[in-house]
């Protein structure tokens, strides 16, 4: 475990080198992962390649030390998390009730969300971070990471000991000095060339896909050649791709050829356009449902240990922690006091928010049903977001901040909004005087909005607790960290929405183009926004796919069920059903990277237990920096790949040409598809050469 910086000492932790240093961090990794959650549905935790960066910079300067870097990964990785908002609001550009991403709005709801999912989690600290044996697994790798660049930086063995094999050695094991910094430019490189080649001068494809039929059943073998998801399925591991597989064999091998199998095409047709467009209009409710039943056991599940942590926090805004300056160093959190105002001045600012937006909706709008709505939102959002984030806290300590089921939150989330203003225009008039065509959108718009406010408070509950145990195993002061934290959100709300805008206006998104005669083939799915859309619209239309999500929701019951036998068993196979559900909803040339990736990682793993054995050396620590390594190329592929689709969503921009770059036609598609697998092989080859080539400790 970490050496823990004691009470008494003073060390310089929330600095200001540091803040600037953790802003432009930001903005690469909240770049990264917009571009990434628009793509492919998913996000990538920073706050290990952040600590990675912070350290390989603040080394170099007199006076750094371990809980400087702790303050940098902690904002760093709080407006990484953020981005997670982009799960819905691009829906309001879907439903036409956006024309762009409004500035202030965009960052108001960003920074106030995230601002209360650090706030509402700050009182379940001692609980659930102090005092509980909760795993935290992103939070305690994070502090290893820290631990060991610490040591090696400050141990004048160290450097020795690098190029002897001994403990202390190499850069991914020298975690994250500088050679561990290497690592992930290393990754990033690669992974911006394959992006290039493909994403820009069109050489190399980005996928291969192939349809065939059985009778009227139609079948497809797709793969995507993103190393970003490579990397992200690496991060994964082999549980998650697997259940991710499981989700993709139900929707391309089951749903969609008995779909079209019973289906007629359209005339003039193509049975891939057939296929594609039942799975779009119906599988995907399929995953839907599992993705909701899979979120709703969670909470169930973590229902008692959720009214333990709103316990917690009502009493400890009661102010029954303890004085400020009497606590010791690295017991004190931001007062109750200060809590309470900035909560209350948090929810009055999102009031005017809420009624700007519904002014801007609905002009002809006013009296009762307008402070109804608007009052009623943010009471709602308010609430609700409490709850979440309490369970969102706890699940994150339990199962770590990647496999929490946002998306299944959101989708929750999502439906109740929607079930609620169904109600309340049922039952009130006041739409009656408003244009038909705006009385249709805006209570659709209104539920995108005021869950998007609901799940930046859960993606930031979801972070901030590994932050704060990361925090309290090296030692920093809570206070401090909790500061760093609404920095993070702060910044991160003024990155995203000129993101936003760039991608926007650069590519599009599927069913929302700013403009006439761009590429649709590289728009940018946004599929959680594009899935909570269409189930809005479905609740209040009355046409929702009812059948394929109880469909869903049978399959999730049934996958829960197995993954409870198998924990009862013990052992690591499991069967996590969020997975299942994003392998049914995502398409295939997605889902195939983020396995590949997965099983990579699990034939390294293999190797390195087999090498270990035979030359009798401990396994766990005779694997520990090639597992490092692997971590770190995989967080510079995600990086990389993300900050080329940025800079050439900005060519694109600036030329108005949807391929400026590109150096071949539509002649050389054919070609350039087995280029790029030929390519994305051999990449994958030396990923799986680099990590087993890392030097050992034995």
């Amino acid at each position: 475990m970490p050496q823990r910086i004691p009470d008494e000492a003073r060390l310089p932790e929330l600095t200001l080198r540091g803040v600037v240093l953790g802003a432009v961090i930001t903005l690469l990794f909240t770049a990264s992962n917009v571009y990434l959650g628009l793509k492919v549905g998913l996000t990538f935790a920073s706050a290990i390649p952040a600590a990675v960066i912070s350290m390989a910079v603040l080394r170099r300067v007199a006076g750094a030390n371990k809980l400087e870097n702790n303050m940098v990964q902690t904002q760093a990785s709080a407006a990484g998390t953020l981005s997670a908002i982009i799960f819905v609001l691009p829906g309001l550009l879907l439903i036409g009730y956006w024309q762009g991403f409004p500035f202030w709005q965009t960052t108001a709801i960003c920074a106030i969300g995230g601002i209360l999912g650090v706030l509402y989690t700050i009182p379940l600290r001692r609980v659930m971070v102090v005092q509980s044996d909760l795993p935290y697994p992103e939070g305690i790798a994070a502090a290893e990471i820290l631990e060991v660049g610490s040591r090696d930086s400050t141990t004048p063995d160290a450097a020795r000991g690098a190029n002897e094999g001994q403990p202390g050695d190499e850069g991914a094991g020298a975690a994250v000095g500088e050679p561990g910094a290497k690592e992930i430019l290393l990754g990033g490189v690669v992974a911006a060339g394959f992006s290039i080649a493909s994403g820009g001068l069109r050489v190399l494809a980005d996928s291969v896909s192939v349809w065939f039929s059985a009778g009227r059943a139609a079948f497809q073998l797709s793969t995507g050649f993103s190393l970003a998801l490579v990397g992200a399925g690496y991060l994964v591991g082999i549980v998650g791709g697997m259940a991710i597989l499981i989700g993709t064999l139900i929707a391309w091998g089951i749903a969609v050829p008995w779909l079209t199998s019973i289906t007629p095409p359209e005339a003039g047709q193509s049975l891939a356009d057939a296929g594609m467009a039942l799975w779009s209009d119906k599988v995907r409710f399929i995953g839907a449902g599992t993705i909701g039943i899979a979120a709703i056991w969670t909470l169930a599940t973590l229902f008692k240990p959720m009214l333990v942590g709103i316990r917690t926090s009502l009493g400890a805004m009661r102010g029954d922690q303890g004085a400020f300056r009497d606590q010791v160093r690295t017991e004190r959190d931001l007062p109750a006091g200060i809590i309470l105002t900035l909560t209350g001045a948090l929810l009055v600012l999102l009031t005017v928010v809420f009624a700007i937006f519904l002014h801007g909706a609905a002009p002809q709008l006013a009296g009762a049903a307008f402070w109804t709505l608007t009052l009623g939102s943010v009471l709602f959002a308010g609430v609700f977001g409490f709850l979440i984030a309490a369970a969102c806290g706890y699940m994150a300590g339990l199962v770590g901040s990647s496999s929490s089921p946002i998306s299944g939150i959101g989708i929750v989330a999502v439906i109740l909004v929607s079930l609620l203003l169904l109600g309340f225009t049922a039952i009130s008039d006041a739409f009656d005087s408003l244009d038909p065509a705006v009385a249709r959108m805006l209570p659709t718009a209104l539920a995108l909005f005021v869950t998007s406010v609901i799940l930046a408070v859960a993606a930031i509950s979801n972070d901030n607790l590994q932050d704060l145990k990361t925090g309290y195993l090296v030692g920093a002061t809570p206070w401090r960290q909790q500061v760093a934290l609404i920095i993070g959100c702060v910044v991160g709300a003024l990155v995203i929405p000129p993101v936003l805008s760039l991608l926007y206006n650069a590519y599009g998104f599927a069913g929302a183009m700013p403009r006439e005669g761009m590429d649709p083939g590289q728009a940018l799915g946004a599929p959680q926004a594009s899935l909570m859309t269409a189930i809005v619209r479905g609740v209040f239309s009355h046409d929702l796919e009812w059948t394929m999500i109880v469909i869903g929701l049978a399959i999730g019951a049934v996958l829960i069920g197995i993954d409870e036998l198998l924990r009862k068993r013990g052992g690591e196979a499991r069967l996590p059903v969020l997975a299942v559900g994003i392998g049914i909803y995502l398409p295939p040339s997605i889902n195939m990277p983020l396995v590949i990736g997965a099983v990579l990682g699990w034939l390294i793993d293999r190797r390195l237990r087999a090498r270990a054995r035979a030359r009798g050396d401990d396994v766990e620590r005779a694997s520990e920096r090639p597992r490092r390594r692997g971590v770190l190329l995989a967080s510079g592929l995600i990086v990389g790949e993300s900050l080329v689709g940025v800079l050439l969503a900005g060519i694109i921009g600036l030329s108005g040409a949807p391929a400026p770059l590109a150096l071949v036609g539509d002649d050389f598609a054919a070609i350039a598809q087995w280029l790029g697998l030929a390519v994305f092989v051999v990449v994958c080859l030396g990923f799986y050469r680099r990590v087993l080539a890392a030097p050992v400790a034995r």
